[in-house]
């Protein structure tokens, strides 16, 4: 099989900055699923959804979440040089190890390209059947990655609603973190937005050792506000970095991020949805300045309907390439959505 060599001298891809939010609008390729289980590769015999992308070369590089039969999670690689044409690598390239990923593995990658050293960084839950911790790995080449652990302190208590609005604490539960690959302009920090009920934010030096700064309640970044949020908030890709047409000392960003609602309005109970929200980065502790007031995307197809887990779309990856943005979904946690919008 070939595949894309890569390393630290790799090129990264072209990259046209937004000068508007929000970007879009958004739509579904008519030929969803773009990817599907593949009952023969046992990592991924089950269920194949939310994947993450970069771009390398002139290759879309895609790392997604795979389940075999006993819905043991593993991350899968593939590759492409249209955005929708994948080729799979038939062996899991980040797969539990630890003690920590034994029984539920590892999910929901999310990736940046450190502009420096140029290592590729991802962050991922491992769920070891009881408690969801995020963690973080490092690879020079997409392939071969070497864990660094969880982040967040064993003490940390997360606070979440069920379907039926009451709240549950979850001790040392954590997820799903989104990471901003450039300096804060003001303190030379980098941050991350990490979260599944509340937004918080963590800090590093270097984008591999973080830091939580303060406990639960004195570190919500933001909270739901609308009723699709209200069941869970819970970061997506890592955040766009906007052009100067936000005004000429402005350091915006565009954050992507998955809901789910406890039900009302538009939506039944239990419905995800996917949605954009606008950062000054220069005052991120201040939480987000803007959101879009509806979703980007929600559950239409069959596929999205009625699945693993039914109503669900899910965004963990978006690209640039070749004249379009790909924002990579998963449908219902079952299989894999692309949508596209034209670059302006």
């Amino acid at each position: 099989m070939l595949f894309p060599v890569i390393n630290k001298n790799s090129k990264d891809g072209h990259y046209k900055p937004p000068t508007t939010f929000p970007i879009g609008p958004f739509k579904k390729y008519k030929h969803n699923p773009i990817m599907v289980p593949d009952p023969n590769i046992e990592f991924e015999s089950a269920y194949l959804y939310n994947a993450t992308a970069i771009v390398v070369e002139d290759h879309v590089i895609m790392l997604y979440r795979a389940q075999n039969s006993s819905k043991l999670s593993s991350v899968g690689i593939a590759w492409s040089k249209d955005g929708i044409n994948f080729t799979k690598y038939k062996k899991p390239i980040i797969y539990a190890t630890e003690s920590y990923e034994k029984g539920g593995g590892i999910e929901d990658p999310r990736i940046i390209r450190d502009p420096k050293s140029k290592l590729f960084i991802v962050t991922y839950t491992a769920y070891d059947l009881k408690t969801a911790r995020l963690c973080v790995a490092t690879s020079e080449d997409l392939f071969h990655w070497t864990k660094k652990g969880p982040i967040v302190p064993s003490n940390w208590n997360d606070i979440a609603w069920t379907s039926n609005g009451k709240t549950i604490i979850r001790n040392n539960w954590s997820k799903s973190g989104a990471i901003f690959n450039e300096k804060n302009s003001k303190d030379g920090k980098y941050y991350m937005i990490f979260g599944d009920s509340q937004l918080h934010l963590a800090e590093s030096n270097n984008l591999i050792d973080w830091k939580i700064t303060n406990e639960f309640n004195n570190n919500i970044w933001a909270k739901h506000i609308f009723n699709r949020e209200n069941k869970l908030i819970e970061s997506g890709p890592a955040p766009i970095k906007m052009g100067s047409g936000g005004g000429k000392n402005s350091n915006q960003w565009i954050f992507i991020y998955n809901s789910a609602t406890t039900g009302g309005e538009d939506l039944p109970k239990d419905t995800y949805t996917i949605n954009a929200m606008l950062i000054d980065y220069d005052e991120i502790k201040q939480g987000p300045i803007a959101r879009l007031e509806h979703p980007i995307l929600k559950p239409e197809s069959i596929n999205e309907v009625e699945g693993q887990v039914n109503r669900v779309v899910f965004c963990e990856g978006i690209v640039q390439f070749k004249g379009n943005w790909f924002l990579y979904y998963g449908q219902g946690d079952s299989e894999l959505g692309v949508a596209i919008a034209p670059v302006t």
